[in-house]
This record gives C-alpha cells, structure tokens and sequence, in this order.
C-alpha cells in the first residue's frame, strides 16, 4: 500500500468519531465523505469512492473493483474516482458499516450475514442451499425485480446496497477424514461464521459448530482446538488451511453475496449522468468479478493440491435434507418466503 493510501487510512479510522458527532450536532444528516467533494456544489475537483475491504489485493472483488475505477475516473471526465483499501485497513466489516453510516467512509464490502443485524430479512440469501450455482446467484442478487426493496430497506439506517458480488461457495474442510455423509462429522468441532444460524446449520450438518475470528483458524486447526472450518478454495489455499486440514469435502452448503453498500447521500451527491455511468460500470464489475473468481478458484485448487490436500465429492442430497429444517425455520415473514420463492424459481426458469 502507498503512502497517502496509508496516511488517509489512518485518518478515516483517526476521524470517523469526530465526523459522526459533527454530523449530528451540525444537523445536516451525513457529512462529507473523508477526502471527497462537498456535496451540493457545482466544483469540478475529482471525488474519490473509498472502499474498505477486507481481503488482499489478489482478491477478485479488488480486482473488479480498482478496475472499475479505471473505467469509471474515464467515463466522468476525472470526476469521480474508486480507491479500495484492502485487508481491513479501515477496521473489521463490522466497524466499516458504522463508517458507511456515519458518512466517515463511501463505501464498504461487506459479507451477506453482517446486514442481518439490520434487517432479518437479509437472511434470505444467507440460507444452505439457495442458490444452485454462481451464476444463478449473480442474477438473482443483482436482479431488481427480486431484491430492490430488499437493497432500499436499510436506506432510513445510513445504508444502500449497491449490488452483491459472488463470495465463493462454501464447503467443509477438515485434519480427520474427507466427509461424505453427515454423520462423518460426527465429533468434529467446526469454525463457523459467528452467527446462530451458522452454528445450527452445523449441528444439522452433523458437526459442533465453533464460531472464531478467520485469523484464529489455523493455529486453533494446527493446535487440535478444532477440527476444520467451511469455507470456499480460495480461503482455503490462499490461508494456507490446506497445510493443517488436507481434507476438503464439497458439501457446497452455503454461497451468500458479498454486498457493496454504501451511504444514500453518497449516491444523493451524483449528478444523474455520473450515477447512470456509476450503475452501469457497476455491474460491468460483478461480471469481471465472477469470471476472475472461476479463474482463480482453478488456481487456488492447484495449490491446495500441491499442498497434499485432497478434494472429494459428498452425497449433496442427504447434506441438504438434514439442512432443510433450518430453511424452513427462518423464512418467517411475507418478504423472506416471496424472494425465496422467486429465487427458486429463477433457478428452475434456468
């Protein structure tokens, strides 16, 4: 990272609390972003979209994204720029939705589960077995027919969701055995994200769920205090978890978005032109995104391999009817069973 990424990123983290408390006590709502144009003005000065992210700057989300500035800083005549600070220079994803709402920080990409916490319907995309393939789930997230509502709901709390990146599919990995059957879990204490539903969806899937921080994993597989974790090849070979956890089973249980939102005023500030060219490089950039990550994923393959993991198949059918409880569970609301429903049927529709 350069050194006036690392300067302003010390200064977003530094300010985020004084721009907060200025924005409330000026009454304006959300002050302007850190290194930005004012809003409201007729200045013809570049504005820089700051991204935090919280993987490293191979990452295909980071990829599209800095190429989307490329295109997008052309496409306005230098109005409007994107800089994506990777590996949670500007804090954890939880710190960096508090900087999107307090107008501290432009934008933020964050994982599916997080918004939970900000509207229960959100849970919808972060169900086992949703979405049949990336492809299906790249239509359906980005599709407005199914999510604007959805995307619009958090606008009253500081938060849009501006579209929904591929996050990779999920399965489980394990220093034991390669699994096959739920019942080869049986024992083995999982890391999971750190959320109930995460921890049940593994009590039906036949392990112990076991919530803890990514970067706790390999010691704690390394050390016997757990067993493996679940997560997609790319976590998997880029973290090296191929060295203390060689079996990888593809139970493909859970492939939930990676959402960039953003802050309404941030959006409010466009003029018209520059938000159309905004939309549009957007998605431009969740379909260079997909196809890096079917790349990379190859890679990442190669290297577990080269690593000595092994990679099986499982009995999806038998993974999927002891999870179809918990999906059940949670469709609990009018909204939740309706884009439940229109996802499935997209993914039937082909």
């Amino acid at each position: 990272m350069g050194r006036r990424r690392q300067v302003v990123a010390m200064a977003a983290v530094a300010g985020a609390a004084l721009l907060a408390v200025t924005a409330c006590s000026a009454g304006t709502g959300v002050p302007d972003s850190i290194g930005g144009e004012g809003g409201g003005g007729a200045s013809t000065a570049e504005t820089v979209l700051r991204v935090a992210f919280n993987q490293p700057e191979n990452h295909p989300q980071y990829i599209a994204l800095e190429a989307m500035g490329d295109r997008l800083r052309e496409r306005t005549g230098g109005a409007y720029d994107i800089d994506v600070y990777p590996n949670e220079t500007l804090g954890a994803q939880r710190e960096t939705i508090e900087l999107v709402q307090s107008g501290a920080l432009d934008m933020a990409l964050v994982g599916g589960p997080l918004l939970e916490n900000f509207n229960p319907d959100f849970v919808v995309f972060n169900l086992p077995f949703t979405f049949d393939s990336q492809d299906h789930q790249r239509r359906v997230t980005n599709d407005p027919a199914i999510v604007s509502e959805l995307y619009s709901s958090l606008d009253d709390q500081g938060i849009h969701v501006l579209g929904a990146f591929h996050g990779g599919v999920r399965s489980v990995y394990n220093s034991q055995r390669p699994v096959t059957t739920p019942a080869d879990l049986a024992g083995m204490k999982i890391r999971v994200i750190e959320s109930d539903t995460n921890i049940e969806m593994m009590r039906l899937m036949g392990g112990n769920g076991t919530p803890m921080g990514q970067g706790e994993v390999y010691t704690a597989i390394q050390s016997g205090v757990i067993e493996g974790g679940e997560n997609n090849e790319l976590i998997f070979a880029n973290l090296k978890h191929s060295e203390v956890a060689p079996y990888y089973s593809y139970t493909r249980h859970l492939m939930f978005p990676d959402y960039l939102i953003t802050n309404p005023a941030v959006l409010e500030r466009m003029s018209p032109e520059h938000r159309t060219a905004f939309t549009e490089e957007l998605s431009a950039a969740i379909e260079e995104e997909a196809q890096l990550w079917k790349t990379e994923v190859e890679k990442a393959i190669q290297a577990a391999k080269d690593a000595g993991a092994q990679f099986n198949e499982v009995d999806s059918a038998a993974f999927a009817d002891a999870i179809r409880p918990l999906v059940e569970s949670k469709l609990t609301t009018d909204v939740t069973r309706e884009i439940h429903a229109k996802v499935r049927a997209a993914a039937s529709a082909g």
